[in-house]
């Protein structure tokens, strides 16, 4: 008996979209991928590649439909802001992505802050959004409180500063924010809210909600938390899908969250399809949200794809479907990922190339190629990003060492934080937690 392989299509470059990729493949998919940059990784993995301008979604559409393709995901948040989930749709392909409505949770702070406050969702916080100076001005002079100053759109984790972290000063906030009111129109200014963050995703078909394991993701550039904010520089996830530093009834706030999120777009008419990442802050009254997103976090999704069990094909299905089942297995294992970079990432990064023994890989360690092109062994860094390493063992502290015994397969100039994942960091957070 012939088997009928069920075309995806992959649209997305990076780690994650590398993660992806294996998932799809590993549970006999058939992989099209469409990217910016020639990921070595996700061409071995492809029946079918093409290379071009991610947000052409046009060109997208057109080859999607030349390849018959039965089932796309579509993976970078900027795509996400595009017409190419209705368009796709539209010409009767399914899609596990959310539209370019649903993906406004992500796309715009001011929808999904509005969201939570009409829908009466906890975990929202104090927020005013001002598109006048002075108002602004004079919002964040006249109260002692700190503030988390964002722009409303997309900013690739980079555009937040934070009273107290990045920003030194209530004058340096009010600079921030009229900065971001010149280059964009207005400026969102929350109250800023302290605690410990974590990072849960969930698949969703529009009605129901599957939740992975919690993960904690670590963006300023250098250790003990220090230097500028970047997309992300590595993550951490424990063996039973919680972490010992997030309190379980946090998490299961988390939960309740998305899933009243969820529940108040389908109630608006702009159902959820996809991937829902929540960024929560542990506080001491509850669950905070952070931020939304419409797409796995980048790293936090490559550690939970590293752990998933099931078939990642099905898991696509019931979500464009709206059969997804609401719980998936994942290995009662630990993960740490530590992301490799340029020299200077978060200020001035210097590429240049690597070579990498893809040889090393093995139960306990994968490779992920990010925003890279060239071959598996040879590798040619871009201004972001390069390759992230994951260690995958009993506890945190150990998946860390796999990450550290492996890098003599990794032969170039580059930065990482080596601290994260380690016994002496873990110990400290969770003395700052205590």
């Amino acid at each position: 008996m012939v088997k009928i392989m069920i075309k995806v299509l992959l649209v997305g470059g990076g780690g994650r979209e590398d993660a992806i990729a294996r998932s799809i493949t590993r549970s006999g998919g058939e992989l099209y991928s469409f990217m910016k940059n020639e990921n070595p990784s996700i061409i071995r993995n492809s029946r079918d590649y093409r290379i071009g301008d991610e947000l052409d979604h046009s060109t997208i559409l057109n080859y999607a439909l030349e390849k018959n393709i039965d089932i796309a995901f579509v993976s970078p948040d900027p795509v996400l802001d595009t017409p190419l989930v209705d368009s796709l749709t539209a010409k009767g392909i399914a899609v596990a992505s959310p539209n370019q409505s649903a993906a406004r949770i992500e796309t715009s702070k001011e929808y999904m802050r509005n969201l939570l406050l009409e829908h009466n969702i906890p975990g929202n916080i104090d927020y005013r959004i001002f598109k006048d100076y002075e108002e602004m001005a004079c919002y964040v002079r006249k109260s002692d409180d700190e503030y988390a100053i964002k722009p409303i759109g997309l900013t690739g984790g980079k555009g937040v500063r934070v009273m107290g972290e990045q920003i030194g000063s209530r004058d340096e906030a009010i600079s921030y924010g009229d900065e971001v009111i010149k280059r964009n129109g207005e400026v969102l200014v929350e109250k800023k809210v302290t605690g410990e963050e974590f990072s849960l995703q969930v698949y969703s078909d529009g009605a129901h909600i599957s939740p992975m394991p919690i993960v904690q993701d670590y963006k300023r550039a250098f250790e003990g938390d220090k230097g500028p904010n970047t997309g992300g520089m590595g993550s951490i996830s424990d063996h039973d899908g919680l972490l010992p530093i997030v309190k379980k009834a946090a998490v299961e706030q988390a939960k309740g969250i998305l899933q009243k999120v969820v529940d108040a777009m389908r109630e608006d008419g702009n159902p959820f399809r996809g991937v829902m990442y929540g960024q929560f802050m542990q506080a001491p009254d509850g669950a905070k949200i952070i931020e939304i997103n419409s797409r796995f976090g980048d790293p936090e999704g490559m550690n939970v794809l590293t752990l998933l069990e099931d078939d990642f094909t099905e898991v696509l299905f019931g979500i464009a479907g709206g059969n997804l089942k609401t719980s998936h297995n994942y290995m009662k294992k630990a993960t740490v990922l530590k992301y490799i970079v340029p020299d200077g990432y978060g200020i001035s990064p210097m590429p240049g190339e690597l070579e990498v023994d893809p040889e090393s890989e093995n139960d306990a360690f994968r490779i992920y190629y990010s925003a890279v092109s060239g071959s598996m062994q040879k590798v040619k860094m871009s201004s972001s990003r390069s390759l992230a390493l994951i260690g995958i063992a009993d506890s945190i502290p150990e998946a860390s060492d796999i990450v550290e015994s492996k890098l003599g397969s990794i032969h170039g100039k580059y930065s990482m934080r080596h601290d994260i994942g380690t016994r002496e960091f873990l110990k400290k957070k969770m003395e700052k937690v205590s």
